[in-house]
């Protein structure tokens, strides 16, 4: 392939195929298409990528993806800064924020406890959520770390660590989903809304 295309367009596909869930397939589509498609296009889209590395940082308090640190987030007033909502990734944030529903501030872990990837609890942001809670009053620490193993077992480790600090440690209520049929749930997701049950109302 590489003695039929240029050095440039295979440099472009090896890029694309980098990231995760693209193929080669789809390295060559997005490759082809902004060959063929009008130079704006393409320069809007390296001059986002040079920005993204330029201009964004972590938030010096709940780390954050930000351009101004502290986050927009953290330096809101109106927020409940006695409520930290612990998440494992920053797109993790924005779906917290998408409901509209939770006012408190955040912690980014930057990951989870995965000792088959080779992720240690010192690999994430844990250190950096206790030195928080101690410089700060904290009233509850809400673990919302992703319901599977890797999510449980750093969701354990936050609550060991925190436990000591006299802070209440609560975790997001999980459940069936919406629409969804009993069959297809798995045996995690169902012994957890057997767990959560509540009275109808």
């Amino acid at each position: 392939m590489s003695q039929v295309l240029p050095p440039s367009v295979t440099k472009l596909i090896d890029a694309f195929s980098r990231l995760p869930g693209v193929g080669s397939k789809t390295a060559s589509r997005l490759t082809y298409y902004l060959l063929r498609a009008p130079e704006d296009v393409s320069l809007a889209l390296s001059e986002a990528l040079v920005e993204l590395k330029t201009k964004t940082q972590y938030c010096e308090i709940c780390h954050n993806i930000t351009e101004d640190s502290p986050c927009p987030v953290c330096r809101d007033v109106r927020r409940d800064q006695t409520t930290i909502v612990v998440v494992e990734d920053p797109l993790d944030v924005v779906a917290v924020e998408r409901t509209g529903s939770y006012r408190g501030v955040y912690h980014v872990l930057h990951g989870a406890i995965s000792p088959v990837d080779g992720i240690g609890p010192d690999h994430l942001k844990l250190k950096e959520l206790v030195e928080r809670i101690e410089a700060k009053p904290v009233a509850e620490v809400i673990i919302a770390t992703n319901p599977n193993m890797e999510g449980e077992a750093t969701a354990m480790y936050v609550k060991q660590m925190v436990e000591p600090l006299g802070v209440k440690i609560t975790r997001l209520a999980r459940g069936l989903p919406s629409g969804g049929d009993l069959e297809y749930v798995d045996t995690v997701t169902l012994m957890r809304a057997f767990e959560g049950r509540g009275d109808m109302k």
